[in-house]
């Protein structure tokens, strides 16, 4: 008989005959939370993914696009943003995703608004809703790279004032999403190469740690989580990035030789972790390869909480769907931290 309390379903199971024993499952959100605190979830190791891309291969659905969005009006539009939210929503039961991150379908900001709260509406408190917002200075791209390393050379100052700009708009924009349901922000500002950050150390400290502590501060203030999420070889910034008080670092990257054994050793008692299952691996490698390199990833990241197991980057396309489904294979088999029943 399943007896519903708060966010947490109770279990009456009947144990040697009479005998009653009282389990309790954790909400997919709670176990965010859990890790989020840097605890031990009470029962699995939560997962998410900062987009899943897979849909079509395992439920046969694409997410919407904008420009269908756009063509659409009144009740076909309403009838289109409420299928991509149930997507969501079916993503996350399928693969027991902790996170929802709105990040794939439509891009403009009210769609953007309106999808977290159906969202809300559907999944109650059920998953914790996700949003990107960052701010901070990313590494540049190749047609304007030397522009950049110019303007941070002669234009510090008006570079600066820039970047202030931008970290007030993003909490305004963060704001009004928390105000939509959202509750969480994955900020997908990259800052490094394989070999390392594209500021050495010293510059990252001028021109990006002071506003991502900024931004992260406002959002903690805001009740919101923060998972901070750059590809590449973090740890020449690694005391930078946990001094800016993230709940949680993603994606801890195997292909940039970041070891979340290592990174869990030096952190893990600040920051959560997500990671680290090479997505190299997960699109050229067997499914032994995966299932190898899945528990390590558990191995490393399990221990005393704070941790979400996930992919080094996304389940993109092109990757194998029966390579990613045998990574999340290995969570059910080895990802729980108490035996229900015990």
């Amino acid at each position: 008989m399943k007896v519903y309390s708060g966010n947490r379903i109770i279990l009456n199971l009947i144990v040697n005959k009479n005998l009653f024993k009282r389990v309790i499952f954790l909400t997919p959100r709670e176990r965010a939370v859990a890790a989020f605190e840097l605890h031990e979830p009470d029962d699995i190791v939560p997962t998410f993914e900062l987009q899943f891309q897979l849909a079509e291969w395992l439920l046969g659905k694409k997410h919407i696009s904008q420009e269908e969005l756009d063509m659409a009006s009144g009740a076909e539009r309403d009838r289109l943003l409420h299928e991509n939210a149930e997507l969501y929503l079916e993503e996350a039961e399928r693969l027991d995703y902790s996170l929802i991150n709105v990040s794939m379908g439509p891009r403009k900001f009210e769609d953007l608004i309106e999808t977290i709260k159906i969202l809300r509406r559907l999944a109650g408190n059920k998953y914790m809703i996700t949003a990107h917002a960052d701010g901070t200075m990313a590494i540049p791209n190749g047609q304007n790279m030397m522009d950049v390393a110019i303007r941070l050379a002669e234009k510090a100052d008006e570079v600066h004032e820039e970047l202030r700009r931008n970290a007030d708009s993003t909490i305004e924009y963060a704001k009004k999403l928390v105000d939509a349901g959202a509750e969480c922000f994955a900020m997908c500002a990259d800052y490094c190469f394989n070999d390392g950050p594209f500021l050495s150390p010293r510059m990252f400290r001028e021109f990006v740690t002071p506003y991502l502590a900024y931004i992260i501060a406002a959002m903690r203030e805001m009740g919101a989580y923060t998972i901070k999420h750059t590809d590449g070889n973090i740890m020449p910034i690694l005391d930078q990035l946990v001094e800016c008080r993230p709940h949680a670092i993603h994606s801890i990257d195997p292909q940039a030789g970041v070891d979340l054994k290592k990174v869990k050793n030096l952190v893990g008692d600040k920051v959560a972790l997500c990671g680290n299952v090479s997505c190299a691996i997960l699109q050229t490698g067997t499914v032994e390869d995966v299932i190898r390199d899945s528990e390590r990833a558990l191995r490393d990241g399990m221990p005393g909480g704070g941790f979400f197991f996930c992919t080094s980057n996304t389940p993109f396309v092109g990757m194998p769907l029966e390579n990613y489904l045998a990574m999340l294979d290995v969570r059910k088999r080895l990802g729980t931290y108490r035996k229900c029943c015990e």
